[in-house]
C-alpha cells in the first residue's frame, strides 16, 4: 500500500507545485536501509503548509498540530491513504533533538539540496545522504542507528 500512499502525496504536491523532500525510513530505504517501513514522511516549505492541509482534508488523521516527541519538535500534519501514515511536516522552525549534546538544534531543511531516487514506482526527491545520515545520527535511536549502518554500507 505504501506506492499507492506514495502516488496519493507526490500527486497532491505535484499537481499544486509544491517542494517537499522524503525524509525518515523512506529516505534511509533510498540510500540502502532494508527495515519495514511504517509511514512515509516528508517536509514541505512554510508557505505551502496550510495548501496541503487544505488539500488533504479528507484523509486527515490528525489535524495539523505542534509535535514534540520522539526528537522532533514541528508541526505537522498527519494523514492516512490507504492504511499508510502520510506525515507532512512544515520545515518552517523545525527542530531535532541532538541526543550527544542535549539539546534542540533546526533541522535546516533546504529544498534545493536533494536527490531524486526511483521508490515506490516514483521520482522522488530525497533528503541528502549525508544530511540524513547528520540527523538520524543525532537522534540515536535503534532504527535510525541501524538505518544509519545501512546507509553508510551501500555507495549510492
Amino acid at each position: 500500500m505504501h506506492p499507492l500512499a506514495a502516488q496519493w502525496i507526490v500527486g497532491l504536491l505535484r499537481d499544486r507545485n509544491i517542494p517537499f523532500q522524503i525524509c525518515g525510513g523512506l529516505a534511509a530505504k533510498g540510500y540502502g536501509a532494508g527495515r519495514a517501513l511504517n509511514d512515509i514522511d516528508l517536509f514541505v516549505p512554510d508557505e505551502h503548509f496550510m495548501t496541503v492541509v487544505q488539500a488533504g482534508q479528507a484523509y486527515i488523521s490528525k489535524p495539523a498540530a505542534q509535535r514534540c516527541e520522539e526528537g522532533w519538535d514541528l508541526t505537522y500534519v498527519q494523514f492516512k491513504y490507504e492504511g499508510i501514515k502520510v506525515e507532512v511536516g512544515n520545515a518552517e522552525g523545525a527542530h531535532i533533538f541532538d541526543a550527544a549534546s542535549q539539546a534542540w538544534v533546526p533541522l535546516n531543511i533546504d529544498f534545493a539540496r536533494y536527490e531524486t531516487v526511483n521508490l515506490l514506482g516514483l521520482a522522488l526527491p530525497l533528503m541528502l545522504k549525508e544530511d540524513l545520515i547528520r540527523y538520524k545520527s543525532m537522534l540515536a535511536r535503534p532504527v535510525d542507528l541501524d538505518d544509519i549502518r545501512a546507509m553508510r554500507g551501500r555507495a549510492h
